[in-house]
């Protein structure tokens, strides 16, 4: 462990000279020697026409002049300008962000595109995952960031030592953490060796770990103890909900008064439910279409609903019944108890599958997608999605040269109009459900041309069906002008997210903040 605020990161050269702007615009004769002359560099590659990009550029440059002061500098790179450069590191979609240590040391950003989330996100990447910390630097520590977790232990006391470094190396891009062997530090914190507390800028300010001091139960103390007892479902919150695999549990309502109101009436559910159910208001006026996702009546307020969001299934309570502490209480406790089934929306099964691609709903998924011996290639589409109205023809081109396989089915689902397992995030998504590993779909992320998405399923299938097999060039050169594109027109087109940048992007878009097409590759929720 290192000591906090040991990490020192100067700037130098022309990053001292003043300027309008605090984000360093580089080119490809400067990005080297940019980056290794920082221990720790934040850097977006944009293209100027991209509405993601243009949202972004205002949180990119207030969080640059916050860091500036932390010695941790932005960079942007114009990908119509350097286009060699972004090449070089992978871009294939905008913005694209990436964390340097160094110019072989890339790792891709993952938290939210707002400037706190910024912010907090490369103050973490600054600091060592657990800071050592003394009576001079714990009061300070304590209130860095919203949730921060230290851990109290015995110098020879190793076997802890290792069990709080290995979760904070799992969590350290969601918070800080820090430990001190003081005991008197333990003792005036009211705990005892080895012991943890997490402190928090909301609710009652801290929690104090009381259960097995192992890897698990120390995961699941932080992930639990960092959600607010009664928070809000929000663009900057919807991905951590999801991330934390607790069932959430929504209440709607159109007025800020009102969710405080039902906020504290609810309260003392939610502290009852703690770690089993995640509470949170969410503001009707502005994502009320969320709740048709969840099988509620949407403009019909307020309202209740709760989400099991490992397996996305949703329970709405009764919109015609009241929201009173006792009722929804019930409501609750009978889903804890497993008391409740799941509400399920799915259009008719279709009498007769025509065409190559087979038409999946939520009531014969299971037996299309997952209880079938074959490979099956499956696409999550949205009627309103222009990508998914683009890949169309291609896709039914693709499922026409599996039309005599036994071993390969090519499937689509509506996912607005059914329910799936999956939590989608964003349209369309594409899913290899191998023979014998249903469980574990693999998603598609290249681009998405006939031979690609063949290429995909012969990798990744558990027979290795080649659909080009006996084809001969000529037939070959039939494929779509479109599909044979140059790497930079696929650049102009493709956004292929990381992980977690897609997950903050679903918090816009399951919120129903939906951007205008700007080129990416991915219509929103």
């Amino acid at each position: 462990m290192k000591k906090f605020g040991s990490v020192a990161l100067g700037l130098v050269g022309a990053a001292a000279v003043a300027s309008a702007s605090d984000v360093h615009d580089l080119k490809k004769n400067t990005f080297v020697d940019f980056v290794k002359s920082h221990d720790l560099v934040l850097a977006e590659f944009f293209a100027p026409w991209c509405g993601h990009c243009k949202a972004l550029a205002p949180e990119y440059e207030e969080a640059a002049t916050t860091l500036k002061e932390k010695d941790i500098p932005l960079v942007k790179v114009d990908c119509t300008e350097e286009a060699d450069l972004c090449k070089d590191y992978g871009v294939e979609g905008y913005p694209t962000i990436k964390v340097f240590r160094g110019p072989d040391n890339v790792q891709a950003y993952s938290g939210a595109r707002k400037s706190p989330a910024i912010i907090s996100y490369m103050t973490k990447q600054a600091l060592p995952a657990v800071s050592v910390l003394t009576s001079e630097t714990l009061k300070e520590f304590k209130t860095s960031d919203k949730v921060v977790v230290v851990a109290y232990f015995d110098a020879d006391d190793k076997t802890s030592n290792a069990t709080f470094s290995e979760v904070a190396e799992s969590l350290r891009d969601e918070y800080l953490f820090g430990a001190t062997n003081d005991a008197k530090l333990a003792k005036a914190e009211g705990v005892k060796q080895p012991g943890i507390v997490l402190y928090k800028s909301f609710d009652e300010g801290k929690d104090v770990f009381d259960d097995n001091f192992d890897v698990e139960s120390i995961t699941k103390f932080t992930k639990t103890s960092a959600i607010p007892l009664v928070g809000e479902v929000g663009p900057e919150t919807y991905a951590g909900y999801m991330a934390a695999g607790i069932p959430l549990a929504y209440i709607f309502a159109e007025t800020a008064e009102e969710r405080a109101e039902l906020a504290e009436t609810l309260k003392p559910l939610a502290q009852k439910h703690k770690g089993v159910v995640s509470f949170a208001t969410i503001d009707a006026k502005s994502f009320g279409a969320h709740a048709g996702n969840l099988n509620l009546e949407v403009d019909k307020w307020p309202a209740f609903a709760i989400q099991e969001t490992v397996k996305n299934q949703k329970f709405p309570y009764d919109q015609s019944k009241k929201m009173t502490h006792d009722n929804i209480g019930a409501f609750v406790q009978d889903f804890v108890d497993g008391k409740m089934e799941p509400s399920i929306k799915s259009e008719p099964i279709p009498e007769k599958q025509e065409g190559p691609v087979q038409v999946v709903v939520a009531n014969n998924y299971k037996e299309i997608v997952m209880e079938n011996d074959h490979d099956v290639l499956l696409e999550f589409y949205a009627p309103w999605c222009g990508h998914c109205k683009a890949l169309a023809p291609k896709y039914e081109e693709l499922a026409a040269m599996y039309s005599t396989s036994s071993k390969v089915t090519i499937a689509k689902v509506d996912a607005t109009a059914n329910d799936v397992p999956d939590e989608i995030q964003g349209f369309p998504t594409i899913k290899l459900f191998p023979a014998g590993g249903k469980e574990e779909p693999i998603t598609y992320s290249g681009s998405r041309t006939i031979e690609d998405l063949a290429e995909f399923i012969k990798e990744n299938g558990k027979y290795k069906v080649d659909a080009y097999e006996g084809k001969n060039e000529s037939d070959e050169a039939q494929a779509p002008l479109a599909e044979g594109m140059g790497e930079a027109a696929k650049a102009a087109t493709e956004t292929v997210k990381s992980a977690a940048s897609d997950a903050a992007e679903a918090a816009k878009t399951a919120m129903g903040d939906i951007d205008d097409d700007d080129g990416s590759e991915h219509d929103e929720l």
